[in-house]
């Protein structure tokens, strides 16, 4: 017997032996055509110019920065660092007080 699988139900029903073997989407006797080239045109080489506007490499500066001095790694860029610094941790107390007041709420009795 002959299987194929059916488009509707998604399982496997019997079937000649024609359909069989010409799944769906596929027609038995069309001429095969080549695909459209995707990339027809041929790539770009990356010349000097396009590089002058990109920055250098700064991770020896940024390793200059965080081996000089006793501070500790996130804040040794001066202002931005103790903001981001402060601010993550205001959340998180602000996060957990909220998780206790919640769980609090949720384990006391309802009332009648």
């Amino acid at each position: 017997m002959y299987y194929k699988l059916s488009g509707f139900t998604q399982k496997l029903t019997g079937a000649t032996p024609t359909t069989a073997y010409n799944p769906q989407g596929l027609k038995q006797g069309l001429p095969a055509e080549s695909p459209t080239m995707i990339f027809a045109t041929p790539t770009k080489v990356l010349s000097e110019a396009a590089v002058d506007h990109m920055e250098g490499n700064r991770v020896p500066e940024l390793q200059r920065i965080f081996q000089k001095d006793g501070n500790p790694v996130h804040l040794k860029r001066g202002y931005p660092d103790r903001l981001l610094y402060r601010t993550t941790m205001a959340l998180t107390v602000g996060g957990v007080a909220y998780c206790l007041v919640a769980l609090y709420i949720a384990a006391q009795p309802k009332r009648n």
